[in-house]
């Protein structure tokens, strides 16, 4: 049984606004970033993406290939990549992104041993290619043994119409077992809804989990049954980049047996001992991807380094 990663890689050019003669480029994307962070866990994983032969597209190659991963490199109908630019605050370090998008593949292949695939943040919104992310989903959701987790991560700058980028956010939902999302995400999507009853409604429509994430306070699980919370380690923070990304490697990793040793099924915990251990798994990943520039995920060694501490 096997993991998939749908959706795309980008380059950020990081414009730390402190720093304002200085923009760097990094090869990301949230999917790729999971893809990566999963990697770095131990977890076997095959991202699905595209991107053009532009410089942008060139830079992503290259990390791509340093970083070994299993990559299925879909036809661009555009032949270009996805730019993002990131303005990190000085103080909070947190950042702000405005994208020129280019998410167009071709036909996505769901090969018969996928037991979970993993999307988010541009994939199933940007057309051309949010259709085929979305049917990529429908196809694995209605397989015997198949199982979706999305994480929202919300980008308002690539589709400024709330009330599209909501109802292609509640369709995407509709398709998963797990959702995530911060509670920036659920605020901007549902504005004045507290964003852990916004997690609550997400699962009315399909869901059996959902995972709301609040930064430095830490992360928030609710069920059906039950609603688990469990802090974040305090740690010096260099960015916030890829941070999200990192706890939703962890999350995938914790469904999956942490590690992947398990029988290659997927189990979504329910039970608050187990929420409680699989926040704090993620929030230990997310901690640690702050404390580095630009979004570098931990190690199994690193998660397991901080978690005895």
């Amino acid at each position: 049984m096997s993991v998939l990663v749908v959706g795309e890689v980008l380059v950020d050019l990081i414009w730390r606004t402190d720093e304002t003669d200085r923009i760097t480029p990094y090869p990301g994307g949230s999917p790729a970033n999971v893809a990566l962070g999963l990697q770095r866990l131990g977890v076997p994983a095959t991202l699905c993406t595209c991107w053009g032969d532009d410089p942008a597209g060139r830079l992503v190659g290259a990390h791509l290939e340093r970083a070994g991963l299993n990559v299925q490199r879909l036809r661009s109908l555009s032949n270009r990549t996805t730019i993002a630019l990131a303005y990190v605050d000085p103080v909070t370090r947190g950042a702000t992104y405005e994208f020129l998008p280019a998410w167009d593949p071709g036909p996505i292949d769901i090969a018969a041993d996928v037991a979970l695939l993993h999307t988010g943040s541009l994939a199933g919104i940007i057309g051309p290619g949010a259709d085929r992310v979305q049917e990529a989903c429908r196809h694995v959701r209605g397989k015997a043994g198949g199982t979706v987790a999305i994480d929202l991560n919300v980008r308002p700058a690539a589709l400024p119409r709330r009330d599209a980028y909501r109802a292609a956010a509640d369709q995407l939902v509709r398709y998963a077992h797990v959702v995530k999302a911060s509670d920036e995400d659920l605020e901007w999507l549902y504005p004045g809804a507290d964003p852990v009853d916004s997690a609550r409604a997400l699962l009315t429509l399909g869901p059996r989990l959902a995972v709301v994430t609040h930064g430095p306070r830490g992360a928030t699980a609710v069920t059906p049954e039950h609603r688990v919370e469990a802090p974040s380690p305090v740690v010096e923070v260099v960015d916030t980049i890829g941070a999200g990304d990192a706890f939703q490697a962890a999350l995938l990793d914790a469904l999956l047996g942490y590690g992947g040793e398990s029988d290659g099924r997927v189990r979504i915990p329910q039970e608050p001992d187990e929420l409680r251990r699989l926040l704090e798994h993620c929030t230990i990943a997310g901690a640690l991807a702050c404390t580095r520039g630009g979004a570098e995920p931990p190690t199994r060694t690193e998660l397991d380094q901080l978690a005895k501490k």
